[in-house]
């Protein structure tokens, strides 16, 4: 079988790449690649700059917490749905046993595209392995052709079940989990929490660390309506050194001043993914409806900064969303929030790189203190398909790193064709 790719400009067919994270990929068999521009053909070659070199970035990711394990899942193979916001040739898969206390084995891990083949994952040439607790793994590069915003399927035998998983449980995507009796689906993304794509040339990658909000909590199953993926597309759609990629780190009910805290967690979620020159902060709204008071809300946001600036990274403080929802809209917990918000705006750019208004981005004119109609999901806390997008129309572009590799870049379709 001889595999043939080919890349163009023109119209966006059914294969389209986002412009920018659309990249020339090569495949596993043989390749022919061929690429126009502007009408002019040309034969691939070593063109570019060696800082613009093919670059591995982490293009999809997943926040986790720890789960009593399900007894079921024993013998079971786990099929984790992922969609990467980059392309490109090869992939790599990270495997968690973060919050095990006991070795967690994953046996015949495979790995499949958008051509739906099953590629083997090897770990040190193995096709199976043992991750000790309080670890994570990164497999061998798997040669395997992926698209921005395609799903990749990343299947695992589980031989046994460790007391503790590592999860993350709100995923809004379905995966599947198959064992003697069927298959079955579920919500949530067990063991998996990174997917790294060797991209044609360098994308930076800038991560959402947050709650609910930043989780999508409110939005659609399997409609990819979170806020970041509304960015991930506007960033997109700019082309060009304004593309990145767009990895979210929401964790449902997380709280700045917790025990799973952005700044405990940022090893793991920032400091580890491939690729990250930016992170923007959404959270604290869990923090003031537990009590939290102005003072050490601003404090937990000013030593998140601090962390990401001293690990290199531009870090960006967003203002909490609004809610009149339980001890969310308390009138102490208006107070603090109005406090905390102040703070962002009149203070929030001498500690970071930036600041975006996201309360008032939702928020009701009338009544600043709530969300405004359309963009609630209803509880008064969660926002709506459209106030996620709202959120994202907040953030600047222009602040972001951006993809500098990706300056001259135009937008391209991929054509895979066997024969």
């Amino acid at each position: 079988m001889r595999c043939l790719l080919n890349v163009f400009t023109g119209s966006r067919p059914a294969h389209w790449l986002p412009p920018g994270l659309a990249v020339p990929v090569a495949l596993a068999c043989t390749v022919g690649l061929t690429v126009a521009m502007g009408g002019a053909a040309a034969q691939a070659g070593p063109a570019a700059a060696p800082a613009c070199s093919p670059a591995w970035v982490t293009a999809w990711e997943a926040a986790t917490l720890p789960a009593p394990a399900d007894p079921s899942l024993e013998g079971a193979t786990l099929r984790m749905v992922a969609r990467p916001q980059v392309g490109g040739s090869e992939v790599r898969v990270r495997l968690s046993n973060a919050f095990g206390e006991t070795p967690l084995q994953a046996a015949a891990v495979t790995a499949a595209g958008p051509d739906d083949r099953t590629r083997p994952v090897r770990f040190a040439g193995r096709d199976e392995v043992t991750i000790a607790p309080g670890s994570d793994v990164l497999s061998d590069p798997v040669p395997l052709a992926v698209e921005a915003g395609h799903p990749l399927v990343v299947g695992m035998h589980l031989p046994v079940v460790p007391d503790v998983l590592t999860q993350h449980a709100v995923a809004l995507q379905t995966s599947y989990v198959s064992r003697a009796g069927g298959t079955t689906p579920v919500d949530s993304w067990l063991v998996l929490t990174g997917v790294d794509v060797l991209a044609a040339r360098p994308v930076n990658a800038v991560v959402a660390v947050g709650d609910s909000i930043t989780d999508g909590v409110g939005s659609d199953p399997d409609a990819d309506q979170r806020w970041t993926d509304a960015l991930s597309a506007r960033l997109a759609s700019r082309g060009g050194a304004a593309a990145m990629a767009v990895l979210n780190a929401g964790i449902s009910g997380n709280r700045l001043l917790g025990d799973e805290a952005p700044l405990r967690r940022f090893d793991r979620d920032v400091a580890a993914a491939a690729g990250v020159s930016d992170v923007v902060l959404h959270i604290g709204t869990n923090d003031i409806a537990t009590g939290r008071g102005a003072v050490e809300i601003v404090a937990g946001m000013q030593g998140f900064a601090e962390r990401a600036r001293a690990a290199g990274k531009r870090v960006f403080l967003t203002t909490v969303t609004p809610s009149d929802a339980g001890l969310h809209g308390t009138p102490s917990a208006v107070a603090v929030r109005e406090a905390v918000n102040a703070w962002v705006l009149r203070h929030g750019n001498e500690h970071a790189d930036g600041v975006f208004d996201f309360a008032a981005a939702v928020a009701d004119p009338a009544r600043p203190t709530h969300l405004l109609p359309e963009y609630d999901s209803g509880d008064g806390l969660h926002l709506s398909p459209a106030g996620y997008r709202a959120l994202a129309a907040a953030v600047e572009p222009a602040r972001l790193s951006g993809s500098a590799c990706l300056a001259d870049t135009a937008p391209v379709r991929v054509r895979l064709t066997n024969g």
